[in-house]
């Protein structure tokens, strides 16, 4: 897909913030979800999302969306390092397919990386799919640092 089209309302984000499909949720507000990413490039691999904005990438999102979710990415990277204590936290954003991009909902990737870990990023994660439970206790840890 290129920069240009048109926002699909079935794509995995939407269909998350319409309640028909879980996630692992680390941080809401009234404009913002974030959340642990079911296919981990790292331990605590989380995403950030608006709510609200029908945003496909950065060059379609309003600036207030844009500065409610980079506000909430703040929040939530520093709960990541509170409860992880990485090296380093990369944050990751991706605009078009040929950029990267695989759903078209503007996202923010959250990952916390540490010494020896393998750089760059894989489009369907490191491991494999998450185990739901152990996202979940993931996701107390690091919750408990908000």
């Amino acid at each position: 897909m290129s920069l240009d089209g048109t926002y699909d309302d079935a794509n995995i984000f939407a269909l998350i913030l319409q309640g028909k499909i879980p996630s692992t949720t680390l941080y809401e507000d009234a404009d913002t979800l974030s959340f642990l990413d079911i296919m981990p490039q790292t331990r605590g691999h989380a995403l950030v999302i608006s709510k609200w904005s029908k945003a496909r990438n950065l060059l379609d999102m309003e600036d207030e969306a844009l500065a409610e979710v980079m506000a909430t990415t703040k929040k939530v990277a520093t709960a990541i390092r509170k409860a992880l204590n990485p090296d380093g936290i990369q944050i990751a954003q991706f605009n078009g397919a040929p950029a990267g991009q695989t759903i078209f909902h503007l996202h923010v990737h959250i990952l916390p990386r540490w010494e020896g870990d393998p750089k760059g990023f894989a489009a369907h994660g490191a491991g494999g799919k998450a185990d739901p439970e152990a996202l979940e206790a993931l996701a107390q840890e690091i919750r408990a640092q908000f």
